[in-house]
């Protein structure tokens, strides 16, 4: 088995999460890090007992590196990932892929022309109840599904948003972009596409920040169904994110990783054994803390990745398929700048 050789360029919060599940895997190995600030790339790779590079580019460069993940903030990915490409070296980012389309279409333009694989980090598509909903969902057990929703009503001190955080040069967007993404990819990817929108925004819990806090957006989505997504950084003290489906024949609801509602006009055996053994709340998500996760489902997005590159196949989160949450939260953005609404008089 071939063992991919890493280099993480960000040296982050997230970018230890990467590193740990990096470490993890038996395939991978962390040959290091790279850093705008050189000092940071140099404090984390002590930690793991690697090498540092003093430039992202020198990293990139090196024939050390067979792979490079992105762990650098959001609006900074571009660069990295085309140079990357450039030097023959496949690419996996951590979420957004990009906080602008043109942006990440240059991205999937430069690793199609280099013939190496470009991919996003999505870790929740890898929850089991993940799996678990998505086959519900293709094998029309909901029936006519008339509804689907996220919430994620998170919370976050003015403290964390001293730095990049909930900028539009860097963050690219505040709770939709940054914190509510994973489960508008997980709605988009449970429902498909979407084709009308409408949306409020505001900054009410941190005026201080240029991008919002708070953001509400009624959809509806190709297959007719209706929809709403909730984000928001500013819900004290933060409680667990949720994704909801009905349908004509069932609903589904999930909470953090825990199928809190799995109910359909035709139950099986199976259905009272995924009850049993998914139907418990597991873990907190972040919801006050951003370090509050594991790296393990960040584990297993990195070996289906290493896994499609060595098996010659299409990876299920290529540029392509990352690309989409960050179309539906621009749409977002822009219905709520143009406050198109009804007013009952």
């Amino acid at each position: 088995m071939k063992t991919w050789k890493i280099g993480i360029a960000g040296a982050g919060m997230i970018a230890d999460f990467h590193a740990r599940a990096i470490e993890s895997l038996p395939n991978a190995k962390l040959v290091g890090f790279s850093n705008i600030r050189k000092e940071k790339a140099e404090k984390m790779a002590q930690k793991y007992g690697v090498k540092s590079w003093d430039t992202i580019s020198s990293m990139i460069q090196s024939d050390e590196i067979e792979m490079v993940m992105i762990a650098t903030p959001s609006g900074a990915h571009l660069d990295p990932a085309v140079e990357a490409a450039r030097y023959g070296k496949h690419v996996l980012c951590e979420k957004p892929l990009e906080i602008q389309l043109d942006r990440i279409d240059q991205m999937i333009e430069a690793h199609e022309k280099a013939g190496t694989y470009l991919g996003g980090i999505f870790n929740l598509r890898y929850n089991e109840t993940t799996r678990i909903i998505k086959e519900a969902v293709d094998s029309n057990r909901l029936g006519v599904i008339t509804y689907a929703a996220v919430h994620v009503p998170w919370w976050r001190t003015n403290e964390y948003y001293e730095g990049w955080h909930g900028t539009w040069s860097l963050d690219g967007g505040g709770a939709l972009m940054n914190q509510s993404i994973h489960m508008i990819d997980l709605l988009q990817y449970m429902m498909g596409p979407v084709e009308n929108l409408g949306a409020f925004s505001s900054k009410a819990g941190h005026p201080q920040i240029e991008t919002e806090d708070t953001a509400v957006s009624i959809l509806q989505f190709k297959n007719n169904a209706l929809g709403l997504i909730y984000g928001t950084t500013a819900s004290y003290p933060g409680q667990f994110r949720r994704l909801e489906i009905t349908g004509t024949k069932g609903t589904i609801v999930l909470v953090e990783n825990s199928l809190r509602v799995w109910q359909f006009a035709e139950m099986t055996e199976e259905d009272e054994k995924i009850i049993q053994e998914h139907g418990k709340i597991e873990g907190g998500g972040g919801v006050a803390d951003p370090a509050a996760i594991s790296f393990e489902n960040h584990a297993k997005n990195i070996a289906a990745f290493l896994s499609a590159i060595d098996e010659g196949r299409k990876f299920e989160i290529d540029g392509t398929e990352a690309r989409k949450s960050v179309a539906v939260i621009l749409d977002i953005y822009n219905a709520s700048k143009d406050k198109k609404i009804i007013q009952n008089k």
